[in-house]
């Protein structure tokens, strides 16, 4: 009797041993393939993302230079007109992040920022001119880079900078949707994500 019952007991110590690396292996496994789908997901959203705008401006363009001690003033001046084509973009090959599999944890430690590129088109009118005060390249260089600050001004303002960030929050909110459902924490700059709307507060 007593034999039985220390072999049932033996029995089901092998058993539940059994079971029991069976459970840890299924687990590993389980984490590792987690892991391999949340690497890929960061590869297939890993893309550049572009916001396009235009932009049309006018510009009125004075110079004076004052001549013989201040006797007689050169004037120059030219009416601009700037249409520009703008484009902003998120290359989020560049983010940078650290998967956990222990704690079951995405870390975004990086965002890359954001890359404005103008591409202006001139044309210039009324230009007026003195002897002594022609237009030179310097003028024309001025006018570009004047012309540069202001239109950053006015993007950096406008609907086209808000949809673009707008854009990228769309992009982020997959790793959150992805990490959610697989039962992983989405953390970045150390701060567990908890829902979408998260990101909208953050500094990006």
């Amino acid at each position: 009797m007593k034999n039985t019952l220390l072999g049932v007991l033996i029995t089901l110590v092998i058993l539940i041993t059994i079971k029991y690396c069976g459970d840890q292996q299924q687990e590993k496994v389980e984490l590792k393939e987690n892991s391999a789908l949340i690497q890929e997901s960061l590869k297939n959203v890993g893309k550049l993302i572009v916001t396009e705008g235009h932009f049309s401006q006018f510009f009125n363009y004075n110079n004076s230079k004052d001549l013989f001690a201040n006797l007689v003033t050169a004037d120059k001046k030219a009416l601009v007109v700037v249409n520009a084509d703008v484009t902003i973009a998120y290359d989020l090959s560049k983010i940078k992040y650290k998967i956990n599999q222990e704690t079951k944890t995405l870390t975004i430690l990086s965002i890359p920022t954001e890359e404005i590129k103008i591409s202006p088109d001139f044309e210039y009118y009324d230009i007026q001119a003195d002897f002594f005060n022609p237009f030179l390249a310097k003028d024309y260089n001025a006018i570009k880079e004047t012309v540069n600050k202001q239109l950053l001004k006015k993007i950096e303002n406008s609907e086209l900078k808000t949809n673009s960030k707008n854009r990228l929050i769309s992009e982020l909110s997959k790793f959150h949707i992805l990490t959610n459902s697989l039962g992983w924490t989405l953390e970045y700059n150390e701060r567990p994500i908890k829902n979408i709307e998260e990101f909208y507060n953050l500094k990006l």
